[in-house]
């Protein structure tokens, strides 16, 4: 999702440089860097992903009151429905006086046995398509000015 989405902002300027970090590696100083965010992270057990919730926890405060009406999205991959992590980053993103330039995308994979949710998950034409476009719009919004 990821991928697709950072494929499309490249696709939109030559001077727009698309960023992809793991939530991990990510520290407060890249998302001040940053024009705008988009979070991409899987809905494990109805809550954003722990790496994801442990991006947030390192990097809350660091960037608290530095950060406000940067525009950002989010994608979620989930295996039934993706809103409880749509509202946990919609939370803290609140916090942070962000503004959501986009509708959340939610990617559903449908996983409800274990065997499927343990297993590699593929983007659907449609569902690559639609973070490629999330991509483009985020990157192109952001270069115009318009966010």
């Amino acid at each position: 999702m990821a991928l697709a989405a950072r494929e499309g902002a490249d696709a939109q300027d030559d001077n727009v440089a698309a960023a992809l970090l793991r939530a991990r590696d990510t520290e407060p100083g890249d998302v001040l860097d940053a024009a705008a965010l988009l979070f991409v992270c899987p809905e494990n057990l109805a809550a954003m992903s722990g790496e994801m919730k442990e991006f947030f926890d390192r990097c809350y405060y660091p960037v608290l009151g530095k950060v406000e009406g940067k525009p950002f999205a989010t994608a979620i991959a989930a295996g039934s429905d993706g809103e409880n992590a749509t509202r946990q980053i919609d939370r803290i993103a609140t916090g942070w006086r962000l503004r959501r330039v986009a509708d959340p995308l939610i990617c559903n994979f449908g996983a409800q046995t274990p065997e499927d949710i343990m297993a590699q998950k593929t983007l659907s034409p449609a569902d690559r398509k639609a973070c490629f476009d999330l991509g483009a719009a985020l990157a192109a919004g952001t270069a115009m000015g318009v966010f």
